[in-house]
């Protein structure tokens, strides 16, 4: 790089997702009830936790679980839930909610 250049400024890269976000949050939800379960329904018992908590966070009964998300909470089978998940959570202009893997789980 030469001294009398200054560095690039970085702008986030827009696409339709972007522009339809109203809202978003990040979350860190526990999944430690899961634990509570019989070894066979852990994970699946995890999935209704995440439910339960997006639905009474969000205030919302309809939404919709990323892929990115379920293969995370079944990357170990069903004995092995994760302990927590962190979850970007968007809603868009229609109203309808989609649940993200956070950057960096």
């Amino acid at each position: 790089m030469v001294a009398n250049e200054e560095p690039l400024e970085t702008k986030p890269f827009k696409t339709e997702e972007n522009e339809d976000i109203v809202e978003e949050r990040l979350y860190v939800i526990p999944l430690k009830q899961a634990w509570i379960a019989p070894i066979k329904k852990r994970t699946p018992r995890a999935i209704r936790v995440l439910k339960g908590f997006i639905k009474k966070h969000m205030k919302i009964e309809s939404f919709i679980i990323s892929k990115e998300v379920n293969e995370f909470i079944w990357n170990k089978g069903i004995e092995g839930a994760p302990r927590k998940i962190r979850v970007r959570v968007v809603r868009n202009k229609e109203g309808d909610i989609t649940v993200y893997l956070a950057e960096g789980s």
